[in-house]
């Protein structure tokens, strides 16, 4: 991966409608994606993210705004001119085609040789590990491996950029963690520059170089998953992203007094007033000489980690999880009064609603 831009958006907006009825789908977008990234665009239904999407591809064309591949400005340039593919969510497969046919088809569009697109089709049938199933049509092949054709047919071309519009929706679970992993190891091998649209955290936490979070057609954050998750930016990133406990306080002096009464320190937290906390619940630990006083309400087991639900003392919810030892029993109590302690440096101040 290199710090040479695939993709650019500089100040795009995409408009639906006049007047007072104007729906802004995208609104004044600035976005680099790196050549040879894995870059995923996440958020809600209806944040604007198919829209950029869509853009990119060259199916609309931005209100406002430029879209830029490899630095040349493609604003206006149809689809079929630009060396982007997509993969939809439906994949779209002829079902009267075979796995190969299938495959071959954009090649022969074209105008590639028939002994050049038959040298591709064995490249990419290899590369997605479908090599004994050439022959098959869609309909014999699983979910699973009808996507991996889907994903053979738009990297044969060979584009600067594959797009993904959440192509992994129609999967049963344990399938898509699988192809989590699949997509990686293909943006890995073939290094084109992927750029993948979920509404799925965990996708995008698990595949991607970097994610662009999004709200309301606007980009909220942009950074790696772990700077995401640990230092979200405002509430609706730390809340979109994974599990978040939000306390409410006041703070003075790098301290900070909750609503319930007890007193955190905050370190490198600076100025003074109305704030609101951030705390995952895996960085929450149950010690005897914690700062914060709740009451556990529930506990709910998830195999690998339990889940501790408790009010503070103002009756706000925590939530806390913990490894759940191998009886499963983690020997708390409903109506036990515990202490609780963030790990050192897990508290995020944030701004924003």
């Amino acid at each position: 991966m290199t710090e040479e831009a695939a993709v650019e958006a500089r100040n795009a907006a995409r408009y639906y409608g006049s007047g007072e009825a104007t729906v802004k789908a995208l609104d004044d977008v600035s976005l680099t994606i790196r050549k040879g990234e894995f870059f995923t665009l996440l958020g809600p239904s209806g944040c604007g993210k198919t829209t950029l999407l869509r853009l990119i591809a060259g199916f609309e064309t931005p209100t406002e705004g430029q879209i830029l591949l490899s630095g040349r400005d493609i604003t206006d340039i149809p689809p079929n001119r630009r060396r982007v593919n997509t993969v939809f969510q439906s994949y779209a497969l002829f079902p009267h085609l075979s796995v190969a046919r299938n495959i071959a088809f954009g090649l022969e569009m074209l105008g590639q040789s028939r002994a050049e697109v038959g040298r591709r089709v064995e490249e990419m049938l290899d590369l997605v590990r479908l090599d004994r199933m050439a022959d098959r049509k869609p309909a014999m092949l699983s979910g699973g491996q009808q996507q991996r054709v889907a994903l053979a047919r738009a990297l044969a071309p060979a584009p600067e950029v594959l797009l993904l519009d959440e192509p992994l929706s129609a999967l049963d679970l344990k399938l898509r963690k699988e192809m989590q992993l699949e997509l990686k190891r293909l943006q890995t091998e073939t290094g084109i520059t992927f750029v993948f649209v979920t509404h799925d955290q965990e996708e995008a936490l698990t595949m991607s170089d970097r994610i662009g979070v999004m709200r309301s057609g606007r980009l909220q954050q942009v950074g790696g998953p772990r700077e995401i998750y640990n230092g979200p930016v405002n509430r609706f990133v730390a809340d979109f992203i994974g599990e978040t406990n939000f306390l409410k306080g006041m703070l003075e002096g790098g301290r900070v007094r909750l609503a319930s009464g007890e007193s955190l320190e905050v370190p490198g937290a600076a100025g003074q007033g109305e704030v609101t906390l951030a705390i995952r619940p895996e960085q929450i630990r149950i010690t005897d000489d914690g700062p914060i006083e709740a009451t556990l309400t529930q506990t709910v087991y998830f195999g690998t980690d339990t889940h501790c639900h408790l009010h503070l003392r103002d009756g706000t919810e925590i939530v806390a999880r913990l490894q759940s030892p191998p009886s499963g029993e983690v020997g708390l109590t409903t109506g036990e009064t515990l202490r609780l302690a963030p790990v050192p440096g897990a508290v995020q101040v944030l701004e924003g609603d």
